[in-house]
């Protein structure tokens, strides 16, 4: 029986995509942070970790453990992340530093502990991106920088785990139906005070932080159309699933910089001088 591990099952994408594997026959390994949804995920039968992404030694225990009960690990799908919304200048170092830890470092974190399963079983690892590290919008800059980084460090760890046989795939999702929107709505009203140089522009804030809920693909959908990518033969290097995965990086490519920066401008709000 394969064997996949998937960070962030609590719900949305992580949770669909690990009923999707599990009825596909793969034995999987479903992480989440809080015990109520590790409590949940084990109820439903998956092999149920209590992870935060960013603990090393976590990380290295669980490597451990896969190592033992199985030797090697056929799937890794990194997809354990947030949305930080808001302002760039309101959020600062600070929000960046936990947007880049969580959507970014954790990445090379939980690739690099489970390195030794992945060569043995020369496995596939998957970076759930973002259409958002291709078209960059504003009140989300540091999500958006978050998703290229996670389009470039797939790109470079492509090409350094391939002598061990290990493949990289990079996922990049249009809306999807989850509780991404919610979340990153919450992340961006504690930033949204009158204090702000942008609080006359809240409104603009709350509908980036919404955007993501813009006629959602469901995400059992996706989960089915990226656990098809997962099992070809030569799983391609970059798959992009859901309503605007096609379209927005297409307006990126195509309009000019300038008309594009206006368009988003007058869409969440940033027309007009303060």
């Amino acid at each position: 029986m394969p064997v996949a591990l998937i960070t962030g099952c609590s719900s949305g994408i992580g949770r669909a995509l690990a009923d999707a594997f599990k009825t596909a026959g793969y034995e999987v390994w479903a992480s989440a942070r809080k015990a109520d949804d590790v409590a949940a995920l084990n109820a439903a039968g998956f092999t149920a970790v209590q992870l935060d992404v960013n603990d090393g030694a976590a990380l290295a225990q669980l490597g451990e453990r896969i190592s033992q009960e199985h030797g090697g690990l056929d799937v890794l799908i990194n997809n354990a992340g947030y949305g930080a919304m808001g302002p760039l200048l309101d959020g600062g170092v600070p929000a960046m530093q936990r947007q880049f830890e969580t959507n970014v470092f954790s990445i090379v974190g939980v690739t690099r502990a489970l390195f030794p399963v992945l060569r043995r079983g020369k496995g596939l690892v998957v970076n759930i991106g973002s259409v958002s590290g291709v078209l960059v919008t504003p009140f989300a800059g540091a999500y958006c920088a978050s998703k290229a980084a996670v389009h470039a460090l797939t790109d470079a760890l492509r090409m350094e785990l391939a002598p061990f046989g290990i493949r990289v795939m990079e996922v990049q999702p249009g809306a999807i139906q989850s509780s991404f929107a919610k979340n990153a709505g919450h992340e961006a009203e504690q930033l949204i005070n009158d204090q702000s140089p942008w609080f006359p522009l809240r409104e603009g804030i709350r509908a980036r932080a919404k955007a993501s809920q813009d006629k959602p693909t469901p995400a059992a959908e996706f989960a089915a159309d990226l656990l098809k990518a997962v099992q070809q033969s030569n799983p391609p290097r970059l798959i992009r699933i859901g309503n605007g995965s096609r379209a927005l990086p297409l307006l990126a490519a195509l309009l000019p910089k300038g008309l594009l920066e206006s368009v988003l401008m007058r869409r969440f709000g940033l027309q007009r001088q303060l």
